[in-house]
């Protein structure tokens, strides 16, 4: 499995390049949400507190699994997975040059409306893409095709994150957005052009059906107390990163960086060391396996949040903030690559669309509630404490993997 021949052919199968447009696709709205809408609403003059609100509208990524069953359950014209993505895709085209009418001061609230609308179809999007890739890839290449797509997730936060910044410095911020919004057209390329994965079981025959049995058959198969660690553990091991690049952007800001300094080094410093990070992690992931591999990667995505402490002490430092942003980049390559792979393996193939849904729903729930009191958080603490807080909080994920995936216990599959 690991050689190289055959190594090559895995990554240059049509299958991986699917991956790589869905990671695409799946990761250009979050990071205008995240990334863009927060260094726009800042550039403005709008507090931190409001800022950090603002990750309440992400909610829809906390409860998508509660219509996850209609995506199992119907099929739109174009397919059960196809259909649903052209339908969203398409929303999300539409949607993001609206906020280029708006203006901060004088309509906060009709962006945060906005911003809600977006994020329903950004998650909707999600649970399609998730199912999708989890009926496409074999067991065998979950760590690597799970790896690409995570590639892609993050090359896709440049586009808001490093070229939407640096056009906003040249440009009204209304022909940013609408430029933002085009890059959504490659994903709908890639809806309209790949074939309809093949169902071995066929999909559930009633609504009911739908909703009842992924939860059955995911608590029947790991127990009670298993299925509980296993939530449980979904939901702290990526908390403390999560809560740490929440208000990213605002504290390159505030650290003195333009917007420039912050497109051009800050965003495409962690390009490279994030691709590699999380392409090593796949392939790395068929020698360790998905539970050595959860038990490595945390270590060094948790040690990575104490470089951003270090920067908040030392201030605008082009070269500090360049090897600050590389190394978290490196860490949270390798930790989001074993994590979502932990994620696709968990989930049983009859029931992608529910059970990924509730997974991920479980691992979106820091970045909305926990991530809502990081303006407030900082405003207390100030940026060195808040990270080293966020340090801290990343341990539970860390404790968890005691239960969750033993160190000795590997999946036979990878």
């Amino acid at each position: 499995m690991t050689d190289n021949p055959n190594l090559w052919r895995k990554l240059l199968s049509k299958r991986m390049l699917i991956c790589l447009f869905t990671g695409f696709s799946s990761g250009l709205p979050l990071y205008i949400l995240i990334s863009l809408i927060p260094a726009w609403l800042r550039s403005e003059g709008v507090n931190l507190q409001a800022i950090g609100l603002f990750a309440l509208i992400q909610l829809p990524f906390t409860w998508k699994f509660l219509w996850s069953p209609l995506f199992d359950r119907y099929a739109p014209p174009l397919g059960r997975r196809r259909g649903w993505l052209f339908i969203f895709q398409t929303a999300l085209l539409l949607t993001i040059p609206a906020f280029g009418m708006l203006h901060p001061a004088l309509n906060l609230w009709t962006i945060a409306y906005l911003s809600f609308v977006m994020a329903f179809f950004s998650a909707s999007q999600d649970i399609v893409l998730d199912a999708y890739r989890r009926e496409l890839l074999l067991d065998n290449e979950l760590g690597l095709g799970n790896a690409i797509h995570v590639n892609a997730y993050k090359i896709a936060g440049l586009i808001p994150g490093s070229l939407s910044l640096i056009l906003a410095d040249h440009l009204p911020w209304s022909s940013v957005f609408i430029i933002t919004a085009l890059f959504m057209l490659p994903g709908i390329a890639m809806t309209l052009f790949v074939s309809e994965p093949a169902l071995k079981n066929g999909a559930p025959k009633t609504l009911k059906a739908a909703i009842v049995e992924p939860f059955q058959e995911f608590v029947g198969r790991n127990g009670l107390k298993s299925a509980g660690l296993i939530l449980a553990f979904i939901f702290f091991y990526k908390l403390g990163d999560s809560m740490a690049t929440a208000l990213a952007t605002p504290f390159y800001l505030d650290m003195g960086f333009s917007k420039t300094e912050i497109g051009l080094i800050a965003k495409n410093a962690g390009l490279w060391p994030s691709v590699f990070g999380g392409l090593v992690g796949g392939i790395w992931m068929i020698k360790l396996g998905i539970n050595r591999a959860l038990w490595i990667f945390g270590i060094i995505q948790m040690v990575a949040i104490l470089g951003f402490a270090w920067l908040a002490t030392i201030g605008h430092n082009l070269f500090g903030l360049a090897g600050v942003i590389g190394i978290e980049a490196l860490g949270v390559g390798l930790g989001t690559a074993a994590f979502v792979a932990f994620i696709a393996h968990t989930t049983h193939p009859l029931y992608t669309a529910t059970q990924f849904a509730l997974f991920t729903s479980l691992a979106a729930v820091p970045r909305t509630f926990a991530n809502a009191a990081t303006g407030y958080l900082v405003e207390w603490f100030g940026w060195t404490s808040f990270f080293l807080f966020c340090f801290v909080i990343a341990l539970p994920g860390m404790l968890l993997l005691i239960k969750v995936a033993p160190w000795n216990n590997q999946e036979e599959s990878l």
